[in-house]
């Protein structure tokens, strides 16, 4: 049940910020980062937005019960950015959340934020360790179910509708309309080179091909010309036979045969 809690205190502060860093390691801000990249981009043309390591605030006037999910992803809320989610404001709880974890966050992530996700209705709680430090197989996450949280076993976001995959130090997200993956910035920034890439050599090919059809053209176009040619010169030679034929025809009639 969403634990919000009502109140008629207008001068509240409910701050943005706690000066706290972003994550452990690297490799924690890195899964952070391409994971809410890659889902930002993924539902760009929907009605929703993706927030990473901001203030959730689910109980309306105390400022001091909140989280930050490092990604969390929320359904018919206007898009785009906020400095912070007021689940009281906004109308709607986040449908999935994802924390990136590690042996010094582990007792939180799996005890504390597992149990508050569970109360306010998330559908679905990711867990991923990209260490692989305490989760052996590094993903594990949990979907909402009658008896609260279940462990899901699939790997298969109901919500999202993606299929979560382990590669290396990062989540992959397939499509599963259509298997698609979803690319990561780097793997983005790669294909649209190899695409563009291919859309200059099929340009130059393309050139190559109209360079040719005009030489080919051209060489038609001369051997026109000299059928053309040969045709007039056939025609000469018939006409110069012709009067040849008539002057010998003239000269018989006045001198007989010649010998």
């Amino acid at each position: 049940m969403t634990a919000v809690v009502t109140t008629f205190k207008t001068d509240i502060i409910y701050p943005s910020g706690d000066g706290e860093p972003l994550a452990e390691t690297y490799d924690h801000v890195y899964a952070i980062l391409t994971t809410l990249e890659v889902l930002k981009q993924y539902l760009a043309h929907r009605k929703a937005t993706v927030l990473g390591n901001q203030f959730l605030y689910y109980a309306q006037g105390f400022p001091k019960l909140r989280v930050a999910p490092d990604v969390m992803v929320i359904f018919d809320v206007e898009p785009g950015g906020r400095d912070n989610y007021k689940i009281w404001e906004e109308g709607q709880v986040p449908k999935a959340i994802f924390e990136m974890t590690s042996p010094g966050t582990k007792s939180e992530d799996q005890n504390h934020k597992k149990d508050l996700y569970e109360s306010l209705e998330v559908q679905e709680y990711w867990l991923f360790d990209p260490k692989g430090e305490w989760i052996t197989e590094k993903l594990r996450g949990y979907r909402l179910g009658e008896e609260g949280y279940q462990l899901i076993r699939d790997n298969r976001s109901e919500v999202l509708q993606l299929r979560l995959e382990i590669e290396g130090k990062l989540i992959g997200f397939y499509r599963e309309d259509n298997g698609e993956k979803l690319l990561i910035p780097d793997e983005l920034a790669s294909a649209l080179t190899a695409e563009k890439q291919r859309a200059e050599a099929e340009s130059q090919r393309a050139e190559v091909e109209k360079q040719r059809a005009e030489a080919e053209k051209q060489r038609a176009e001369a051997e026109s010309q000299r059928a053309e040619a040969e045709s007039q010169r056939a025609e000469a030679e018939s006409q110069r036979a012709n009067e040849l034929e008539a002057l010998l025809a003239r000269y018989r009639e006045e001198f007989g045969e010649l010998s």
